[in-house]
């Protein structure tokens, strides 16, 4: 019984650190040994300080640092709650596949919220990347990805307008809307950097609010070498690891 776990006897000690951070570790390994299952609730702070002898500021400390940790979600009215871990998923870059191919591959749904989705003024960063013009238009998508059910990514994608002349036809995989105009990309550079999450970005992935996440901008490429598409997405770093094959050079 997790009453029973939390009782202190046998792991707290004076030089082990703070208390919180005892209570919180201990909380920890519940949560990874199954005593403490995703979705499960915890025992209200005043039942957990009674067990454990500590203060009921000690108590919240250690829950607080779990929740700005991602390890607990607090429910308003409901109490605390231990967080269902995304799946976590292994993408290769060696190879050039969509989102909604690269979950299909492991046998997971995806779906989509659009947050954006038209033609627009290019950016900048598009007119410079897309060789735009400053009076041309690009078509724009952005969206949070979705797989099993939970939010995995964050995507804005642009490309020309005679490459993709409308985005509203996406619906679930771009690469399959310009492989049916003959524009898909055959190849694409990919710069990756780690970042901590924004709050609107974080509240979109549904993590507290700097977790650590990946940027990840790619460039792809048509067979003549010319750039169909700009894309740069935020992904969790909590579900995501990328895997590059390396070879020894002759």
């Amino acid at each position: 019984m997790l009453s029973d776990f939390l009782v202190p006897d046998q792991w707290f000690t004076q030089s082990a650190g703070p208390r919180y951070v005892q209570l919180r570790q201990r909380l920890e390994e519940a949560i990874e040994t199954g005593l403490l299952p995703a979705n499960s609730s915890l025992p209200p702070e005043r039942e957990i300080a009674d067990i454990t002898g500590f203060s009921r500021v000690t108590v919240r400390k250690a829950i607080q640092e779990m929740v700005k940790d991602g390890a607990i979600e607090q429910r308003q009215g409901s109490g605390s709650f231990v967080r269902e871990a995304p799946p976590r998923v292994e993408q290769s870059l060696s190879h050039l596949t969509s989102f909604t191919e690269d979950m299909a591959n492991r046998g997971m749904e995806t779906s989509s919220r659009w947050l954006e989705r038209g033609v627009f003024m290019p950016t900048q960063d598009e007119i410079r990347t897309l060789s735009l013009s400053h009076e041309d238009q690009v078509a724009r998508i952005y969206r949070l990805r979705e797989a099993g059910g939970q939010p995995m990514a964050l995507e804005r994608a642009a490309l020309p307008l005679d490459i993709l002349p409308n985005p509203l036809e996406v619906a679930t995989s771009l690469y399959e809307v310009l492989a049916k105009h003959g524009h898909r990309p055959v190849r694409a550079t990919q710069k990756i950097a780690a970042i901590n999450l924004e709050p609107v970005e974080a509240h979109l992935l549904g993590v507290p609010e700097g977790t650590a996440g990946l940027k990840i901008q790619r460039i792809s490429y048509l067979e003549s070498g010319r750039v169909a598409e700009f894309t740069q997405s935020i992904y969790r770093g909590d579900a995501y690891d990328f895997v590059a094959e390396l070879r020894l050079s002759d």
